[in-house]
C-alpha cells in the first residue's frame, strides 16, 4: 500500500497546491499537520515536511516543525510497538533490544536519527525493541534537531516551493551528525567489546 501510494501521489502536485496557501497562515498549518500525519503512508522523507515549513514560516517554524516530526514518528512506532513477536520482524525486535539494553532508550534513538537512516525503520524498529515513548520522543527530538533546522532553512531561503529546491541537507551537515552518532554510541560499544573478550578469556581459561 505504501508502494503503491508513494508511486501514484505526485510530490510536485502537492507542493504546488500546498505553496498557493502560503498567505493563508491558519489553512497552511492545518494542511501541514495533514501531511506530517500522511507522510509515513507514502514514505517521504521528513525533511520535505519540514522544509515545507520553513518555506511557510521561515526559521520561526522550527519549533512548529520539531513538533510534526515528533507526530509523524509515532505511527510507525506504534505499529512496530504492537506487531511484537508475533510479526515477521520478531527477531529484529530483539536484536534491538540487545542494542538499546546498551545504549540506553533515549541515547540509542538519538544515534539512529543522527546518522543518516530512513525515518521510517528506525522508528519501527525502536517499537519493535520495546523502546519506551518517552525516551523515543526524547530521542527522536535530540536526533532530528540538526536535520530539521537545516530543512526548515532551506524551505525559508527558496522563493519557489518545489522537490527539486528541497536539497534540505549538505553531504557536510551528514557527516558531521554520523560522527557524533559514533561518538555516542562509542561508550556502549568499549563496553561490549571489553565484556564479550572477558567472555572469551573465561571460556579459554576453563
Amino acid at each position: 500500500m505504501v508502494a503503491l501510494a508513494a508511486l501514484t501521489i505526485s510530490p510536485s502536485a502537492l507542493l504546488d497546491r500546498i505553496a498557493g496557501l502560503r498567505s493563508r497562515p491558519f489553512v497552511f498549518a492545518l494542511v501541514v499537520v495533514g501531511l506530517y500525519l500522511g507522510r509515513p503512508l507514502v514514505a517521504w522523507p521528513m525533511s520535505l515536511c519540514s522544509a515545507v515549513v520553513g518555506y511557510g514560516y521561515g526559521l520561526v517554524g522550527t519549533p512548529f516543525a520539531l513538533a510534526g516530526v515528533l507526530l509523524t514518528c509515532l505511527p510507525p512506532y506504534v505499529l512496530g510497538r504492537y506487531a511484537g513477536d508475533a510479526s515477521a520482524l520478531g527477531r529484529i525486535g530483539h536484536a534491538g533490544e540487545r542494542f538499546f539494553a546498551r545504549t540506553g532508550g533515549a541515547r540509542g534513538v538519538a544515534a539512529a536519527r543522527l546518522a543518516p537512516l530512513p525515518a521510517d525503520p528506525v522508528s519501527v524498529g525502536a517499537g519493535l525493541s520495546g523502546v519506551g515513548l518517552r525516551r523515543y520522543l526524547l530521542g527522536t527530538l535530540v536526533g532530528e534537531v540538526p536535520w530539521t533546522v537545516a530543512a526548515v532553512f532551506a524551505g525559508s531561503s527558496l522563493s519557489t516551493l518545489a522537490v527539486a529546491g528541497l536539497e534540505s541537507a549538505s553531504v557536510e551537515l551528514g557527516l558531521a551528525a554520523g560522527a557524533i552518532a559514533v561518538l555516542a554510541l562509542a561508550g556502549p560499544a568499549y563496553e561490549y567489546l571489553r565484556d564479550r573478550r572477558a567472555h572469551q578469556n573465561v571460556s579459554e581459561q576453563s
